[in-house]
């Protein structure tokens, strides 16, 4: 055992706090987060020492030291690079936002905005009108508003034009969203009687007009974006839907989900349906995400006929579910992009990671993989490059995939291969990959900054940058 002479050679609090290095700590961190780390640290120490261990240099002591206050001030909301091959991921926050909504946002934090006054009139305006001529512009609706996300769209159109009615739904539309958010238990929170008509795989025009009665307030068509039923099936489309509404005096709501504003397949991609199709086949109101294939930040847009979105503005709700000045700056730049669709996939991130092509990832794996194999080989890791396929994410397209490039990591057992998962999530830019197949797959779809890249692996495996 140590005596209390090997304690006395440790520093004070105050000695610590002095000196220069911590003083660095104390002024991004402030004094008293720094003095209660440094107090739990020579704890520690304290502890050990009297355990048998021996007291550390004053450069070790203060490495542990930085790395208790570093580690505690970090947050895990931190960037980090997408390899899942997922580009849109729910976890890892979905659409990367353009420069032009990035610059757009931080011009809205920084200073005053007129998110609700009328410059012309110097009277109170509308925080919607930001977006409202731009919706309608690129939709063709009537008119337009905006809420915090998609599910919130839903639950305020339905409550809005639907409360203590009935809203017939297919069976096949019953979906189930992230996070066990199921469109049954959205509509019952919206007041309305849920009408359900069809069968799972197949729904006729006759399923739905024959429910039809003076209770009812509307029909709901939900866009099935995050699953497909495939083989003997049928659906009623919108525009039929339309008519039996309009017929029946009756709204049609049609829920896109993860709704786009192009047709995807002039980019390559798998075909979606389009808001300006869905507003044009006559849905009275249509809904759609913000974050997901359009792009911009998380939001749920509502467009449609005017006197119905004036009474959705009208619901107390709309205040609890209304977007911030942040927001709309970003969604206002987002959407401007859609008016030069000749550049778009050159600035929306969302669409140019969709739209590589497999032999710029492929060429990418080609010069990262020998440098990814020296940093990982001493400690038993195989890397080489495999063609492997990436998806859309968030809901959207959910059996259709992209050809892309991955760098495959092969170990010895699947411990080996998540205690290297573990270390990953610990760099300081955390990197996150898929295993599959008993190897790890880092996909580089998403992967923009190669140099970045390495250097957070180089630091995690202890390895220097030539």
């Amino acid at each position: 055992m140590h005596g209390s002479a090997d304690l006395r050679a440790l520093p004070s609090v105050d000695q610590m706090l002095n000196s220069p290095a911590v003083a660095v700590l104390v002024e991004k961190h402030g004094r008293r987060a720094v003095t209660a780390d440094l107090r739990a640290a020579l704890s520690d120490i304290r502890a050990e020492v009297k355990a048998g261990g021996a007291v550390p240099r004053p450069e070790d002591l203060l490495a542990s030291l930085i790395s208790r206050v570093e580690y505690r001030g970090r947050t895990n909301l931190r960037p980090l690079f997408n390899l899942t091959g997922t580009v849109l991921h729910t976890n890892l926050g979905r659409a990367l936002l353009a420069e032009e909504a990035i610059a757009a946002a931080m011009d809205a934090m920084r200073d005053a905005a007129a998110l609700e006054f009328d410059l012309d009139t110097g009277r109170r305006g509308e925080r919607d009108s930001h977006l409202r001529t731009l919706l309608c512009e690129l939709t063709g609706a009537e008119d337009a508003t905006v809420v915090n996300n998609n599910a919130g769209a839903v639950l305020i159109c339905l409550n809005t034009i639907g409360a203590g009615r009935q809203a017939i739904v297919s069976r096949g539309e019953l979906i189930e969203i992230g996070g066990a958010f199921r469109m049954p238990d959205i509509m019952e929170r919206a007041g309305v009687q849920l009408i359900e008509v069809g069968t799972t795989n197949r729904t006729h025009p006759k399923d739905y007009a024959k429910v039809i009665g003076p209770d009812t307030g509307l029909i709901l068509k939900v866009h099935t974006s995050n699953y497909r039923i495939e083989g003997f099936t049928a659906e009623v489309d919108g525009s039929q839907l339309a008519k039996i509404a309009h017929d029946a005096g009756i709204a049609l709501l049609n829920d896109l989900g993860s709704g786009t504003l192009v047709d995807l397949a002039s980019y390559g991609l798998a075909r979606e349906p389009t808001v300006r199709e869905a507003v044009a086949e006559g849905a009275d109101l249509v809904t759609f995400s913000g974050d997901k294939l359009l792009g911009g930040p998380q939001a749920g847009f509502i467009v449609g006929r005017r006197e119905l979105i004036a009474e959705i503005n009208r619901n107390p709700l709309k205040r609890a579910l209304r977007v911030d000045k942040i927001r709309i700056a970003a969604l206002e730049a987002t959407l401007k992009l859609y008016r030069d669709p000749d550049r778009l996939a050159a600035r929306l991130p969302t669409l140019r990671l969709l739209t590589r092509k497999q032999s710029e990832i492929m060429a990418q794996a080609e010069r990262l993989q020998p440098k990814v194999t020296s940093m990982l080989r001493s400690r038993g890791y195989d890397v080489d490059i495999c063609g492997c396929l990436s998806q859309i994410g968030s809901g959207a397209l959910p059996v259709d995939t992209i050809p892309s490039a991955a760098l495959r990591i092969a170990a010895s057992s699947g411990t080996a291969l998540e205690e290297l998962a573990a270390l990953f999530r610990t760099l300081p830019r955390p990197i996150i990959g898929r295993i599959q197949s008993g190897c790890m797959l880092l996909d580089l779809r998403c992967l923009a900054d190669e140099q970045s890249f390495l250097e957070s692996l180089a630091e995690g495996t202890g390895h220097a940058m030539a």
